[in-house]
């Protein structure tokens, strides 16, 4: 993974604004994001993380259990107006695009195409370019931001906010919110960046206690959040099939 200059600032940003890190949606996975829900809301498009949110990190295909979510989020928003987000595939770092076309193939959206890693500016001004250029664009307050990153994800939802917002519980959720609505998966598909994590989880557990708005309740955007589906029960088979099971 290329060093992420942008990331590494962040900490620094947080000195002004420390609510830059605060998700407005925390979900185990995207399975418990209600796509229709958020649709009806006026959402009308989604900027997605690659790793650990929707596949195995370094590896391009769908994570199984995500199927029927990743088909019920496309259906919602429509051709095109799903992206992929990535600090991987789609960078300059990744030569020819030839993993940006490997995971628009396999995830059936576009992979946008960027210079500077999440959350920099400039990969903001170009989401922002993608997203104006639709047939029918699609403006920041109308797109959802999902990712397993604190420092990348979420803080690039939340700079893309406005600074307008309503204070009236009247309003509509997204002029409470004024930008991308932030949702952050805290599960992880494989474990990587430990350290990482575990930082960005305790800060964001600061800022929490630190700030008054650190409860998404406030907005309104429990909503959009169901339980995750249960999972079936292991068939019961003879005791070698129980061993061997328990070995694997």
């Amino acid at each position: 993974m290329p060093l992420n200059i942008p990331g590494i600032l962040v900490p620094f940003h947080l000195l002004k604004n420390p609510r830059l890190v605060i998700p407005h949606v925390t979900v185990k996975d995207i399975r418990q994001i209600d796509f229709l829900a958020l649709r009806n809301a006026g959402y009308r498009g989604a900027v997605f993380d690659k790793d650990n949110c929707l596949t195995i990190p370094y590896k391009d295909t769908l994570v199984p259990e995500l199927e029927d979510a990743w088909r019920e989020c496309r259906e919602a928003f429509g051709e095109g107006n799903v992206i992929i987000v990535s600090n991987s595939a789609g960078t300059k770092f990744d030569a020819g695009g030839i993993q940006a076309e490997s995971v628009s193939y396999h995830l059936s959206v576009p992979v946008l195409r960027h210079n500077t890693l999440k959350p920099g500016y400039s990969c903001i001004a170009s989401t922002r370019a993608y997203f104006s250029s639709l047939r029918v664009p699609i403006l920041d307050d109308e797109l959802i931001v999902v990712g397993d990153r604190i420092f990348t994800d979420v803080v690039m939802a939340n700079r893309m906010r406005s600074g307008f917002t309503s204070s009236s519980s009247y309003a509509p959720i997204r002029a409470r919110i004024g930008g991308p609505l932030a949702i952050w998966t805290d599960g992880v598909w494989q474990k990587e960046s430990s350290m990482m994590r575990w930082a960005e989880r305790r800060l964001l557990d600061m800022v929490r206690k630190w700030t008054r708005h650190g409860e998404t309740s406030s907005v309104g955007t429990d909503i959009f959040v169901r339980e995750l589906p249960s999972t079936q029960p292991r068939k019961t088979g003879t005791a070698l099939t129980r061993l061997l099971d328990m070995m694997r």
